[in-house]
Protein backbone atom coordinates (compact mmCIF):
# COMPACT_ATOMS: atom_id res chain seq x y z
CA UNK A 1 0.00 0.00 0.00
CA UNK A 2 1.49 3.15 -0.82
CA UNK A 3 0.46 6.84 0.42
CA UNK A 4 1.18 10.56 -0.50
CA UNK A 5 1.79 13.45 1.75
CA UNK A 6 1.17 16.92 0.49
CA UNK A 7 4.88 18.19 0.14
CA UNK A 8 6.53 14.53 0.59
CA UNK A 9 6.33 11.45 -0.86
CA UNK A 10 6.38 8.41 1.65
CA UNK A 11 5.31 5.22 1.41
CA UNK A 12 3.49 2.45 3.70
CA UNK A 13 4.30 -1.38 3.50
CA UNK A 14 1.89 -4.27 4.90
CA UNK A 15 3.45 -6.77 6.81
CA UNK A 16 2.68 -10.49 8.35
CA UNK A 17 3.77 -10.28 12.41
CA UNK A 18 2.61 -12.17 15.57
CA UNK A 19 2.89 -11.32 19.00
CA UNK A 20 2.36 -14.99 20.62
CA UNK A 21 2.76 -18.20 19.52
CA UNK A 22 -0.32 -20.63 18.43
CA UNK A 23 -2.25 -21.53 15.44
CA UNK A 24 -2.41 -20.05 12.05
CA UNK A 25 -5.18 -17.32 13.61
CA UNK A 26 -2.24 -15.99 15.49
CA UNK A 27 -1.07 -14.21 12.68
CA UNK A 28 -2.12 -10.20 11.91
CA UNK A 29 -1.27 -7.98 9.02
CA UNK A 30 -0.15 -4.51 10.06
CA UNK A 31 1.64 -1.40 8.53
CA UNK A 32 4.08 0.92 8.38
CA UNK A 33 7.28 2.74 6.94
CA UNK A 34 8.97 1.51 4.12
CA UNK A 35 12.63 0.19 5.34
CA UNK A 36 15.68 2.57 4.52
CA UNK A 37 18.06 -0.05 3.58
CA UNK A 38 21.94 0.55 4.68
CA UNK A 39 25.32 0.55 2.91
CA UNK A 40 25.51 -3.20 1.10
CA UNK A 41 21.85 -3.41 1.28
CA UNK A 42 18.49 -3.33 -0.66
CA UNK A 43 15.11 -2.53 -0.76
CA UNK A 44 12.91 -5.08 -2.98
CA UNK A 45 9.01 -4.79 -3.41
CA UNK A 46 8.24 -8.20 -3.30
CA UNK A 47 6.01 -10.00 -5.61
CA UNK A 48 5.78 -13.16 -3.67
CA UNK A 49 7.03 -14.92 -0.90
CA UNK A 50 6.92 -19.07 -0.15
CA UNK A 51 5.74 -20.68 2.47
CA UNK A 52 7.51 -23.52 4.10
CA UNK A 53 6.97 -25.67 6.75
CA UNK A 54 9.68 -24.10 9.05
CA UNK A 55 7.41 -21.02 8.79
CA UNK A 56 4.62 -22.99 10.76
CA UNK A 57 7.11 -24.24 13.58
CA UNK A 58 8.57 -21.17 14.17
CA UNK A 59 4.90 -19.57 14.32
CA UNK A 60 4.14 -22.66 16.71
CA UNK A 61 7.33 -22.18 18.84
CA UNK A 62 8.93 -25.02 18.32
CA UNK A 63 12.37 -23.15 18.53
CA UNK A 64 11.43 -20.84 21.02
CA UNK A 65 13.38 -23.08 23.96
CA UNK A 66 10.63 -21.64 26.23
CA UNK A 67 10.47 -18.33 25.91
CA UNK A 68 7.88 -15.59 24.63
CA UNK A 69 6.97 -14.44 21.23
CA UNK A 70 8.41 -11.03 20.50
CA UNK A 71 5.99 -8.96 19.48
CA UNK A 72 5.76 -8.03 15.95
CA UNK A 73 7.44 -11.89 15.15
CA UNK A 74 8.06 -11.76 11.41
CA UNK A 75 8.43 -14.83 9.10
CA UNK A 76 9.59 -16.14 5.66
CA UNK A 77 12.46 -17.10 4.22
CA UNK A 78 12.43 -16.66 0.51
CA UNK A 79 11.41 -14.22 -2.36
CA UNK A 80 11.32 -12.56 -5.42
CA UNK A 81 10.27 -8.91 -6.11
CA UNK A 82 11.76 -5.48 -7.63
CA UNK A 83 14.25 -3.94 -6.48
CA UNK A 84 13.39 -0.54 -5.34
CA UNK A 85 16.57 1.29 -3.86
CA UNK A 86 19.96 0.50 -2.93
CA UNK A 87 22.43 1.47 -0.06
CA UNK A 88 25.81 2.94 -0.44
CA UNK A 89 28.59 0.33 -1.60
CA UNK A 90 26.35 -1.70 -3.87
CA UNK A 91 27.01 -2.42 -7.35
CA UNK A 92 25.69 -5.41 -9.67
CA UNK A 93 22.43 -4.34 -8.94
CA UNK A 94 19.74 -1.77 -9.96
CA UNK A 95 15.97 -0.06 -8.97
CA UNK A 96 13.40 -1.82 -11.39
CA UNK A 97 15.95 -5.46 -11.58
CA UNK A 98 13.85 -8.33 -10.95
CA UNK A 99 14.85 -10.70 -8.42
CA UNK A 100 14.89 -13.72 -6.05
CA UNK A 101 16.53 -14.05 -3.21
CA UNK A 102 16.06 -15.49 0.87
CA UNK A 103 15.98 -13.88 4.21
CA UNK A 104 15.55 -14.61 7.38
CA UNK A 105 12.55 -14.93 8.78
CA UNK A 106 11.60 -11.19 6.92
CA UNK A 107 9.99 -12.58 3.96
CA UNK A 108 6.31 -12.08 4.58
CA UNK A 109 5.67 -8.34 3.59
CA UNK A 110 5.51 -5.69 0.77
CA UNK A 111 8.80 -4.24 1.58
CA UNK A 112 11.88 -6.47 2.39
CA UNK A 113 15.00 -4.99 2.74
CA UNK A 114 18.20 -7.99 2.95
CA UNK A 115 21.71 -7.82 1.98
CA UNK A 116 23.11 -7.45 -1.89
CA UNK A 117 24.42 -10.53 -1.83
CA UNK A 118 21.07 -12.47 -1.09
CA UNK A 119 19.82 -11.51 -4.42
CA UNK A 120 20.24 -12.93 -7.84
CA UNK A 121 18.80 -11.93 -11.41
CA UNK A 122 15.25 -13.62 -11.57
CA UNK A 123 15.12 -15.06 -15.15
CA UNK A 124 12.58 -14.04 -17.49
CA UNK A 125 11.31 -17.43 -17.96
CA UNK A 126 9.87 -17.37 -14.23
CA UNK A 127 6.57 -16.79 -13.23
CA UNK A 128 6.84 -14.41 -9.80
CA UNK A 129 5.28 -17.42 -7.69
CA UNK A 130 7.60 -19.65 -8.59
CA UNK A 131 11.05 -17.31 -8.10
CA UNK A 132 9.11 -16.66 -4.80
CA UNK A 133 9.00 -20.19 -3.72
CA UNK A 134 12.38 -20.97 -5.12
CA UNK A 135 15.13 -20.60 -2.60
CA UNK A 136 14.84 -22.66 0.14
CA UNK A 137 13.31 -25.92 -1.21
CA UNK A 138 16.00 -25.56 -4.53
CA UNK A 139 18.98 -24.74 -1.67
CA UNK A 140 17.81 -27.05 1.12
CA UNK A 141 17.76 -30.03 -1.77
CA UNK A 142 20.94 -29.17 -3.54
CA UNK A 143 22.42 -28.77 -0.49
CA UNK A 144 21.44 -31.95 0.88
CA UNK A 145 22.37 -34.18 -1.93
CA UNK A 146 25.61 -32.85 -1.81
CA UNK A 147 26.33 -33.30 2.05
CA UNK A 148 24.96 -37.15 1.46
CA UNK A 149 27.27 -37.67 -1.49
CA UNK A 150 24.86 -38.70 -3.46
CA UNK A 151 26.85 -40.60 -6.82
CA UNK A 152 25.81 -41.50 -10.33
CA UNK A 153 24.68 -45.32 -10.50
CA UNK A 154 23.37 -45.06 -6.48
CA UNK A 155 19.92 -45.75 -4.96
CA UNK A 156 18.56 -43.11 -3.00
CA UNK A 157 14.76 -43.32 -0.57
CA UNK A 158 13.43 -39.86 -0.23
CA UNK A 159 10.76 -39.26 2.20
CA UNK A 160 8.08 -37.12 1.61
CA UNK A 161 9.28 -37.36 -2.09
CA UNK A 162 5.97 -35.27 -2.97
CA UNK A 163 6.61 -31.87 -0.90
CA UNK A 164 8.85 -29.06 -2.29
CA UNK A 165 12.45 -30.08 -0.94
CA UNK A 166 11.06 -33.49 -1.98
CA UNK A 167 9.88 -32.54 -5.70
CA UNK A 168 13.52 -30.76 -6.22
CA UNK A 169 15.33 -33.76 -4.88
CA UNK A 170 14.27 -36.23 -6.69
CA UNK A 171 14.98 -34.33 -10.03
CA UNK A 172 18.29 -33.50 -8.96
CA UNK A 173 19.11 -36.80 -8.37
CA UNK A 174 17.77 -38.04 -11.20
CA UNK A 175 19.73 -35.58 -13.22
CA UNK A 176 22.52 -36.85 -11.82
CA UNK A 177 22.28 -40.40 -12.78
CA UNK A 178 20.88 -41.76 -9.33
CA UNK A 179 18.08 -44.19 -9.24
CA UNK A 180 15.21 -42.91 -6.49
CA UNK A 181 12.26 -44.14 -4.36
CA UNK A 182 9.81 -41.78 -3.18
CA UNK A 183 7.68 -42.40 -0.62
CA UNK A 184 3.89 -40.70 -0.78
CA UNK A 185 0.98 -41.28 -0.90
CA UNK A 186 -1.09 -43.15 -3.16
CA UNK A 187 -2.56 -40.51 -4.62
CA UNK A 188 0.98 -38.88 -5.53
CA UNK A 189 2.30 -42.06 -7.10
CA UNK A 190 1.81 -40.72 -10.65
CA UNK A 191 3.22 -37.73 -10.09
CA UNK A 192 6.46 -39.24 -8.70
CA UNK A 193 6.70 -41.66 -11.62
CA UNK A 194 6.28 -37.62 -13.93
CA UNK A 195 9.56 -36.91 -11.85
CA UNK A 196 11.12 -40.05 -12.75
CA UNK A 197 10.90 -41.73 -9.42
CA UNK A 198 10.06 -45.17 -7.85
CA UNK A 199 6.85 -44.03 -5.41
CA UNK A 200 6.40 -46.44 -2.87
CA UNK A 201 3.51 -45.47 -0.40
CA UNK A 202 4.53 -44.78 3.69
CA UNK A 203 3.10 -46.27 6.28
CA UNK A 204 3.76 -50.04 8.02
CA UNK A 205 5.41 -52.22 5.60
CA UNK A 206 7.34 -49.87 4.41
CA UNK A 207 10.73 -51.06 4.61
CA UNK A 208 10.17 -54.30 3.14
CA UNK A 209 8.22 -52.75 -0.01
CA UNK A 210 11.57 -50.60 0.03
CA UNK A 211 14.21 -53.66 0.35
CA UNK A 212 11.10 -55.38 -2.33
CA UNK A 213 11.81 -52.51 -4.73
CA UNK A 214 15.99 -52.26 -4.04
CA UNK A 215 17.40 -55.66 -4.34
CA UNK A 216 20.89 -54.36 -4.00
CA UNK A 217 20.27 -52.07 -1.15
CA UNK A 218 19.78 -48.68 -0.44
CA UNK A 219 23.02 -46.23 -0.60
CA UNK A 220 21.88 -43.02 1.05
CA UNK A 221 18.68 -41.85 3.08
CA UNK A 222 16.94 -37.91 2.40
CA UNK A 223 14.28 -37.73 5.19
CA UNK A 224 11.53 -34.54 4.79
CA UNK A 225 9.27 -35.75 7.06
CA UNK A 226 10.69 -37.24 10.35
CA UNK A 227 9.39 -40.05 12.92
CA UNK A 228 9.05 -43.82 12.06
CA UNK A 229 10.54 -42.90 8.42
CA UNK A 230 14.17 -42.48 9.83
CA UNK A 231 13.94 -45.83 11.67
CA UNK A 232 13.29 -46.94 8.28
CA UNK A 233 16.10 -45.62 6.31
CA UNK A 234 18.47 -46.95 9.47
CA UNK A 235 17.39 -50.26 8.46
CA UNK A 236 17.76 -49.74 5.51
CA UNK A 237 21.51 -48.18 4.59
CA UNK A 238 24.27 -49.17 6.16
CA UNK A 239 26.28 -46.30 6.59
CA UNK A 240 24.72 -43.65 8.86
CA UNK A 241 26.42 -40.86 7.61
CA UNK A 242 24.74 -41.37 4.38
CA UNK A 243 21.36 -41.10 6.15
CA UNK A 244 20.23 -37.29 6.84
CA UNK A 245 16.96 -35.25 7.99
CA UNK A 246 16.11 -31.34 7.49
CA UNK A 247 13.10 -31.66 10.41
CA UNK A 248 14.07 -34.00 13.11
CA UNK A 249 16.49 -33.32 15.11
CA UNK A 250 15.57 -35.58 18.00
CA UNK A 251 16.04 -38.82 16.25
CA UNK A 252 18.85 -37.71 14.57
CA UNK A 253 20.92 -37.39 18.20
CA UNK A 254 19.41 -40.59 18.87
CA UNK A 255 20.26 -42.74 15.53
CA UNK A 256 23.57 -41.07 14.91
CA UNK A 257 22.71 -39.55 11.20
CA UNK A 258 23.19 -36.02 9.66
CA UNK A 259 20.98 -33.86 10.81
CA UNK A 260 20.72 -31.28 7.10
CA UNK A 261 20.75 -27.59 7.16
CA UNK A 262 23.38 -26.34 4.41
CA UNK A 263 24.83 -22.68 3.80
CA UNK A 264 22.70 -20.62 1.81
CA UNK A 265 24.43 -19.20 -1.04
CA UNK A 266 23.19 -17.10 -4.44
CA UNK A 267 25.57 -19.23 -6.58
CA UNK A 268 23.37 -22.23 -5.49
CA UNK A 269 19.88 -20.20 -5.77
CA UNK A 270 21.76 -18.90 -9.06
CA UNK A 271 22.00 -22.43 -10.51
CA UNK A 272 18.79 -23.66 -9.06
CA UNK A 273 17.08 -20.96 -10.78
CA UNK A 274 18.88 -21.23 -14.13
CA UNK A 275 17.68 -24.97 -14.27
CA UNK A 276 14.47 -24.54 -13.81
CA UNK A 277 13.97 -21.54 -16.29
CA UNK A 278 15.69 -24.17 -18.39
CA UNK A 279 12.90 -26.53 -17.94
CA UNK A 280 15.37 -28.98 -16.14
CA UNK A 281 13.63 -28.75 -13.03
CA UNK A 282 10.07 -28.63 -12.10
CA UNK A 283 8.55 -26.47 -8.43
CA UNK A 284 5.08 -26.68 -8.95
CA UNK A 285 3.17 -24.12 -7.28
CA UNK A 286 0.41 -26.31 -5.37
CA UNK A 287 -1.62 -22.98 -3.95
CA UNK A 288 -1.15 -18.83 -4.16
CA UNK A 289 -3.07 -16.95 -1.33
CA UNK A 290 -2.96 -13.24 -1.01
CA UNK A 291 -0.69 -11.37 1.80
CA UNK A 292 -3.51 -10.97 4.02
CA UNK A 293 -4.79 -14.76 3.89
CA UNK A 294 -0.98 -16.02 5.72
CA UNK A 295 -3.35 -17.89 8.07
CA UNK A 296 -4.94 -19.94 5.23
CA UNK A 297 -1.79 -20.58 3.88
CA UNK A 298 -0.19 -22.07 7.15
CA UNK A 299 -3.47 -24.37 7.37
CA UNK A 300 -3.05 -25.74 3.92
CA UNK A 301 0.65 -26.22 4.71
CA UNK A 302 -0.26 -28.14 7.90
CA UNK A 303 -2.65 -30.64 5.87
CA UNK A 304 0.84 -32.47 5.42
CA UNK A 305 -0.07 -32.98 1.87
CA UNK A 306 0.99 -29.84 -0.58
CA UNK A 307 2.40 -31.37 -3.53
CA UNK A 308 5.19 -28.98 -4.69
CA UNK A 309 4.87 -25.09 -2.45
CA UNK A 310 2.24 -22.90 -1.21
CA UNK A 311 3.20 -19.11 -1.84
CA UNK A 312 2.19 -16.14 -0.99
CA UNK A 313 1.21 -13.13 -3.77
CA UNK A 314 1.20 -9.67 -3.16
CA UNK A 315 -0.84 -6.63 -5.08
Amino acid sequence: MRSSATNEEFALAVSVVFDEFGGPEVLRLVEGPEPEPGPGEVRVRVRAAGVNAIDCKIRRGEFSGGRAAAPGSTLGNEFAGVVELTGADVTGVSAGDEVLGFASAAAYTESLVVPADQLVAKPSGLSWEVAGALSAVGQTAYNSLQELRVAPGETLLVHAAAGGVGTVAVQLARLAGVTVIGTAGQGNHAYLRSLGAIPVSYGDGLEQRVRELAPNGVDAAFDCIGGAAIEVSVALVADRDRIGTIVDQQLAEKFGIRRLRGTRSAETLARIARQVAAGELIVPVWKAFPLAEAASAHREVETGHVRGKVVLVMD
